[in-house]
């Protein structure tokens, strides 16, 4: 047992003494230049871009490597003068067997906090989209240009490559605006795959927005001859995020505020310049808060979403939703989400479908809609808009019913009375059928059903009827959201007779003429001589 112990222990140190020979032969078994040359061809050759660093020196502890000072890589000319890729500090691992014999093999290519950046152009076009398309004649720097090229570059590839603490920023160009993310601590290992290609897994957190994202059971295919634009990939995609606050703001703007946590899962597939990602998302505890100089204190107000759900895909410069859920108070809403990325946000609800939504919480709490409305909402249709201009890019079509409920906006409530006020100003027994103080506060109704169309912000209608006990009220014409130009056709009926009215001018200050021939229709002689009589006495 002894003598087992006593060669063990001589065996340990005659393999620690070569480990420390080896080591101490480091500066002296790499040539530096020619390691100089070789990274810097082959580097050159797997990217196809211009690399350059100051210098190379060699470094035993913790690992024996050959360390790249100020390292770049260039940037596609068509983007700017980059670069693309800057690093202090660049590591390339010598592998210990061949060490201990004496010989120096590459190993692991480590990047430790690496600043790269990535742009994507208004026509779709990414900067990543040239990288290996084209290699390189030569590197740049102090860098001289070595031999075995193609082979190096294989070698080089076929380490593990490994981004520690790195930071990526991506930058969309559109229309003279950008939208600018960054990812901060990402760790990221690109390895080869079985059957060529190449593996890859790592995690960081974009920002604006504290959005956590872990990529996992990726892999790029082989794409020889090929740039990695168009080499084949896939991968599973995890989001977490306990606000998309500051992530949505930069593209949405700063009101309306869009709030909530976000989970996700995703499968990316297609190639590297062009992926297709599906997956599940949910957004938990949503909210959208903005400020409304019309409400009374606060003017800040809030509408609760509670949780929305879609099937989410992506591809291009377009996002889907399909189909989209989310519940307001006790009400749903589904549809199918488009929206296009490609110079600002347009997004489309097709298959648009609301149930029992309730309208006080929208239009009353929230909006402080001068024509305010109670009651369940059931809707369907579809809608389009710009998020930097909805008022006036709105479009679509689509059938409503709502009611019961009550007319609760003061200037829905003040256009009603003044077609009867003016109507009354003609028949008295109108006056009398349907008093001006009816309208003075919240009136009841049984239903508001219609058809509707919205262009650039223009709803029209044709067929909007409001039925109450006391009257129906047809409506005809057009609004404008931006504006809140008016020009309707009114028809009340209040069952023994009918006041058709023009409003025109806005709803904040709107203009009305009743059309007299509509009341005096029906009245006997005798009792239009009487009310033109009375009538005439008020002004005496």
């Amino acid at each position: 047992m002894r003598r087992a112990v006593r060669w063990t222990l001589i065996g340990a140190g005659i393999a620690a003494v070569l480990v420390v020979a080896a080591l101490a032969a480091v500066p002296y078994l790499v040539d530096t230049p020619r390691v100089q040359a070789l990274v810097a061809s082959s580097v050159s050759q797997a990217l196809g871009r211009r690399v350059a660093f100051a210098g190379v020196s060699v470094a035993v502890l913790p690992l024996p490597a050959v360390v790249l000072r100020d390292l770049q890589v260039a940037e596609d000319p068509a983007f700017g003068p980059g670069p693309f890729l800057t690093i202090d500090r660049a590591e390339v691992r010598l592998r210990l067997w061949p060490l201990l014999l004496l010989r120096v093999e590459l190993g692991d290519f480590v990047l430790k906090k690496p600043a790269i950046s990535l742009v994507q152009r208004a026509d779709g076009r990414w900067n990543i989209s040239s990288l290996g398309a084209a290699p390189e004649p030569r590197a740049g720097g102090r860098a001289r240009p070595g031999g075995g090229g193609g082979g190096a570059a294989g070698a080089l590839l076929g380490s593990r490559v490994r981004i520690a603490d790195g930071q990526v920023t991506y930058e969309r160009r559109a229309r003279g605006a950008a939208a600018r993310y960054r990812v901060e601590g990402l760790d990221f290992t690109l390895t080869g795959a079985v059957g060529g290609g190449l593996a890859f897994r790592g995690d960081g957190t974009v920002r604006p927005g504290d959005l956590a994202v872990r990529i996992s059971e990726g892999t790029v295919g082989p794409a020889a001859g090929r740039a990695l634009h168009d080499a084949p990939v896939r991968a599973r995609v995890t989001l977490d995020a306990k606000n998309v606050h500051d992530l949505v703001a930069p593209v949405a703007g700063a009101e309306p505020v869009v709030a909530g946590g976000l989970r996700g899962s995703l499968a990316v597939s297609g190639t590297v310049g062009d992926p297709v990602v599906s997956g599940e998302v949910a957004l938990t505890d949503a909210s959208v808060t903005r400020t409304n100089p019309e409400c009374p204190a606060p003017k800040r107000r809030t509408l609760t979403l509670g949780t929305v759900r879609m099937t989410a895909g992506w591809e291009g410069a377009r996002v889907t939703g399909r189909p989209l859920a989310a519940a307001i108070g006790g009400g749903a809403v589904t549809a199918n989400l488009t929206a296009t990325l490609d110079g600002g946000i347009r997004v489309e609800l097709d298959d648009l479908a609301v149930r029992a939504l309730p309208l006080e919480t929208v239009l009353v709490d929230f909006l402080c809609q001068g024509y305010a409305v109670t009651g369940p909402l059931d809707l369907t249709g579809r809608a389009s808009a710009r998020l930097g201009d909805v008022w006036r890019t709105l479009g679509g079509q689509g059938q409503l019913r709502i009611g019961p409920g009550r007319i609760v906006g003061a200037r829905a409530l003040a256009l009603l009375g003044g077609v009867v006020r003016l109507g009354g100003a003609v028949s008295s027994l109108l006056s009398a059928d349907l008093p001006p103080s009816l309208f003075a506060s919240p009136l009841e109704f049984d239903s508001i059903t219609g058809t509707y169309r919205v262009t650039d912000g223009v709803v029209t209608t044709r067929d909007l009827l409001y039925t109450s006990r006391a009257m129906k009220v047809a409506v005809a014409g057009s609004y404008t959201l931006a504006t809140g130009a008016l020009d309707l056709d009114v028809v009340v009926d209040h069952g023994r007779g009918q006041v058709k009215a023009r409003v025109t001018g806005t709803t904040a200050s709107p203009s009305i003429r009743v059309a007299p021939a509509t009341i005096l229709r029906d009245l006997e002689p005798g009792k239009v001589e009487r009310s033109l009589r009375d009538l005439l006495k008020q002004f005496r």
